[in-house]
């Protein structure tokens, strides 16, 4: 059953996209704003986070445990840890349930191959309970300033919506950090002909031809257009990030400013 008006909203995207950071402005966002809100931490292998968090998978599953009972390394330990989470779901639950947010922020893990790909992470998707859910998926500015690598970015956010089965807001991060490439990868996730010259101009032929094959197939405008560019730091762009939520959680009733 779905617990009375919660808006859950899933965070991920690739490792060191800011996912961490972001969680915890838009903590802040919605907290200025008077909405009560929390966050939940689903990386058990995290060692320090920027923000406090109301509930913590670390409560319930230790890195460092699997590692000794199970004589795995640091990988392996993740991977088993994922898994093991989903068998917490109800204690995780119970955890929601006694803060009873408004809003609950999920960190997903940072590789996020352990979350969209095992199927621990669709689990935990479908069975926290609210009322609605959304994802935010992070567009890596350092790492899309090339054509080749926008579209690659772009084919890992198709799939993992493919995986979370949930309505997405796709945002581009660190839009601070990259200077004049903001304004081609802008142009990028809006016009599929600058898109395709571009890459033409970047890439050798069989690139090329990879890469705008899969641009048709994907549709572009069904997935990167409507990229809303923020930065983590000045805190640009996060009302046109809380008005794409606030279309998806609340049919358009967007917190107060």
């Amino acid at each position: 059953m779905n617990q009375t008006g919660l808006k859950t909203i899933f965070v991920s995207g690739t490792a060191g996209s800011g996912k961490s950071l972001l969680s915890s402005k838009l903590y802040d966002y919605y907290t200025k704003n008077g909405a009560f809100t929390s966050i939940l931490n689903l990386d058990p292998g995290v060692e320090n986070l920027s923000y406090s968090c109301d509930v913590d998978v670390r409560d319930f599953v230790d890195i460092v445990s699997i590692m000794q009972q199970y004589d795995l390394g640091p990988n392996g330990a993740v991977v088993m840890a994922a898994d093991l989470i989903a068998s917490k779901i109800d204690d995780i639950q119970n955890e929601v349930n006694r803060v009873n947010p408004d809003y609950l922020i999920v960190d997903t893990p940072g590789q996020i191959e352990l979350f969209a790909y095992r199927s621990s992470g669709r689990f935990l998707i479908d069975n926290i309970s609210s009322e609605e859910k959304t994802s935010i998926f992070l567009f890596d500015g350092a790492l899309i300033t090339t054509p080749v690598n926008f579209v690659s970015i772009a084919l890992l956010a198709t799939s993992i919506r493919l995986r979370l089965n949930l309505p997405t807001v796709n945002v581009l991060t660190k839009t601070d950090l990259i200077g004049a490439n903001l304004k081609n990868i802008l142009q990028w996730s809006t016009s599929l002909s600058t898109l395709e010259n571009a890459i033409a101009k970047d890439a050798d032929g069989d690139t090329y031809t990879l890469t705008t094959n899969i641009l048709r197939g994907l549709n572009l405008s069904g997935f990167a257009q409507g990229l809303i560019p923020i930065s983590n730091v000045t805190g640009d762009g996060f009302v046109n990030l809380e008005g794409a939520l606030s279309r998806i959680l609340n049919l358009g009733e967007e917190v107060e400013d």
